[in-house]
């Protein structure tokens, strides 16, 4: 049953009732600025302690809730050089004087990491120290990224203001075809828009194509919100959400208050037919320079990444398996496989996914952010023609200014990596 709204509980949208919640009201309006309480706040190695830590001694600073942090190590993981153990050291001692307990030590990413464990549950306000951190909106929670001073004061006082989102609605009709993503529809998204259509608001995802999508493929679309432009990224929570977090050992969650009211005020309403969409491919240097896959066949690759927050996850390393499973990777080419979590890794191996890809001579990497964040002893040469599902393709971002880094899905870049061009994945899959 629709509900009724008077005057004094107007319709809101689901950014609306999450921040007006986090800000202790009743409702809000797009264009206030309010004051926040902050549910969790989530640090890397890289942007986490090695930045806080200096900060709070000159102000002889305590964290606020040490409950309410989680510190994850996944850029500078497996440390390989001086530099990189000198700042995974300083977050393992930081979080020991800090008193935090939630810790994740070289598990994974950290986007893919703070959902498994059970930390992110639907009406909960969050930050992070990472663009990438509206992950988090997959699961009907309020999460974008802070820079270091603002995660300061998160630190210190639990607090941060926020000016109330208006809230762009990405409505997807229809169904996906087999052989198309989320990453698909994130790559459209950002070509059709430009990285900054999101205009730093609040973007929903729905429509039954939205709704049909399993929670990892929910994941990405929040996640790319950074690419779009967007604030947050949000994903009304269901039944789904409520399943996978059950197993991630949430527990029960209530979903029904976090949904978009019929007359919520919009900023705009964008609708698309998701079965009209065919794989996507962007070329190199932006996610927003797309063009549908076929289009690019007859570019030649020597190297396939199968990596990333956005395209290594359990759900896209069994897409890639899809294509992978019976054939072998074109002669020069080089696949790179490097799973989003030691959880997503080992269901991995045990589904035989991992061995499907390892047969068609996909090379194992750690479970890091890697390659796609420019770190560690897998980065890009000035020869390399790659095609990735990293998020983002920007010129030197993974290794040389030379490299030219296509982006696409886990089945378009396993396609890709067997047929040693750019390659519509429809055309391998049962």
């Amino acid at each position: 049953m629709t509900a009724i709204h008077t005057p004094a509980t107007p319709a809101q949208t689901l950014a609306q009732k999450l921040v007006a919640r986090a800000a202790g009201r009743s409702h809000v309006v797009p264009g206030e600025i309010v004051t926040c309480q902050v549910d969790l706040a989530m640090m890397h190695d890289s942007g986490g302690p090695r930045r806080v830590k200096p900060m709070l001694d000159r102000l002889g600073a305590t964290v606020w809730d040490p409950d309410k942090v989680v510190v994850v190590t996944d850029h500078y993981v497996p440390a390989y050089d001086d530099d990189s153990r000198a700042i995974v050291q300083i977050a393992r001692d930081w979080v020991k004087s800090a008193g935090v307990k939630r810790f994740h030590d070289s598990e994974g990413i950290c986007h893919v990491v703070v959902p498994q464990k059970g930390y992110l549950r639907p009406g909960m306000f969050a930050v992070g120290g990472d663009s990438h951190s509206p992950t988090g909106g997959a699961f009907g929670a309020y999460m974008f990224g802070v820079g270091a001073t603002e995660m300061l004061g998160v630190l210190v006082t639990g607090e941060i203001w926020l000016k109330v989102p208006h809230t762009l609605r990405m409505t997807w009709n229809g169904r996906l075809a087999p052989g198309v993503s989320a990453k698909d529809m994130m790559l459209f998204l950002c070509t059709r828009f430009g990285m900054d259509g999101g205009q730093y608001q609040a973007v929903e995802y729905a429509g039954p194509a939205v709704q049909a999508l399993s929670m990892q493929e929910r994941m990405t679309l929040s996640n790319m919100t950074a690419e779009l432009g967007g604030q947050a990224g949000l994903v009304a929570p269901d039944e789904i959400t409520r399943a996978w977090l059950a197993d991630a050992g949430a527990g029960e969650v209530d979903t029904a208050p976090w949904h978009t009211d019929d007359a919520a005020p919009l900023m705009a309403d964008h609708v698309f037919d998701a079965a009209a969409l065919a794989p996507q491919v962007a070329e190199p240097h932006s996610p927003a320079y797309g063009r549908d896959a076929a289009d690019l066949r007859g570019v030649a690759v020597n190297l396939a990444y199968v990596g990333a927050c956005t395209g290594a996850k359990l759900d896209d390393l069994r897409m890639a398996a899809q294509v992978l499973r019976g054939r072998k990777v074109a002669r020069g080419v080089r696949l790179l496989v490097a799973p989003a979590s030691l959880q997503d890794q080992e269901r991995a191996q045990d589904e035989g996914v991992l061995a499907a890809l390892q047969e068609a001579g996909a090379e194992l990497l750690p479970t890091s952010c890697g390659a796609c964040a420019g770190y560690g002893a897998h980065t890009f040469g000035p020869d390399v023609v790659a095609i990735s599902t990293t998020a983002r393709n920007f010129q030197g971002r993974m290794g040389s200014a030379q490299a030219q880094i296509y982006l696409g899905s886990p089945w378009t870049v396993a396609a890709s990596a067997v047929a040693g061009r750019v390659a519509d994945p429809r055309e391998m899959l049962p």
